[in-house]
């Protein structure tokens, strides 16, 4: 690590995105009861994101940006979650009106990540990280990537089948 600060605007992006995709998780959780533990769960783990950036630790920075890699490929490749937002959006921009509004949660999540995959990747990058700080960043992400897989098979088993189209099962 520099020993410098990071800037605002990597602190405040990382603030920002992550608040973004907790935001977007308490709204569909408010329209979909089923998914409210899955949901509060899954926020904890952006908080210790939040919280560890704001110590420039590497396995903050990589649970950061890979969930968020992992989560916008999944929904863009596997589902059409996003491309629904995107398309409630298209058609607000054209008409003045959406069919289905509680899909803008896709598009505010998948915004959110996007500014955390930046954030988090200049702020680790401003580190001068060596390998052993991108071994950090890297185990950060697979740990962030198995807590929400184990929360997805202990409160969401309804997404399993996500995990296994991913994993190619």
């Amino acid at each position: 690590m520099t020993g410098e600060a990071q800037p605002r605007w990597i602190r405040a992006s990382i603030l920002v995105g992550a608040g973004f995709f907790i935001t977007a998780l308490v709204v569909s959780a408010l329209f979909d009861p089923t998914i409210r533990v899955l949901h509060a769960l899954q926020a904890l783990i952006y908080v210790a994101v939040i919280v560890t950036t704001r110590r420039d630790s590497a396995w903050g920075f990589g649970a950061g940006c890979v969930i968020s890699v992992v989560w916008n490929c999944v929904n863009l490749i596997l589902t059409t979650f996003i491309w629904s937002g995107l398309r409630q959006v298209a058609m607000l921009v054209r008409t003045g009106h959406m069919d289905r509004p509680e899909m803008l949660v896709a598009v505010v999540a998948c915004g959110g990540h996007v500014l955390l995959i930046v954030a988090c990747l200049a702020g680790f990058l401003r580190t001068r990280p060596r390998a052993a700080q991108w071994a950090r960043f890297a185990a950060g992400g697979v740990l962030a990537l198995a807590c929400f897989a184990l929360i997805i098979v202990t409160t969401g088993p309804q997404y399993v089948v996500l995990i296994e189209r991913a994993l190619g099962l």
